[in-house]
């Protein structure tokens, strides 16, 4: 399913649903795998997309790699930071695809 915001709006719930998805999310014990975040603030821990738009972000991959190794409060910390590089680059990629300037 594609979804394509174009107004500053729709970027901004966009990321606000993404975001609320993956603060739900809680990965379960396997590697190697993505934390997916919605607009319809559904979430989604998968094996990386074989296919995704060139040219959307892709989430970070293994969020599971390091969380044997260290606290739990610095793993979620790890993924806190990766899908919020993820949710701003989501939004800054929609941003730039339709030109928004700075009165949007």
């Amino acid at each position: 399913m594609e979804y394509n915001p174009r107004t500053v709006e729709e970027v901004f719930r966009d990321y606000q649903g993404r975001r609320n998805g993956l603060i739900r999310a809680l990965p379960p014990e396997k590697e190697n795998l993505c934390l997916y975040g919605f607009p319809s603030e559904k979430w989604e821990v998968n094996l990386p997309a074989e296919e995704v738009p060139p040219e959307l972000p892709e989430p970070a991959l293994g969020i599971n790699f390091a969380r044997d190794g260290m606290p739990e409060k610095d793993w979620l910390s790890l993924v806190a930071v990766h899908s919020d590089a993820w949710l701003l680059a989501v939004a800054y990629y929609f941003g730039a695809r339709f030109g928004f300037d700075k009165a949007d």
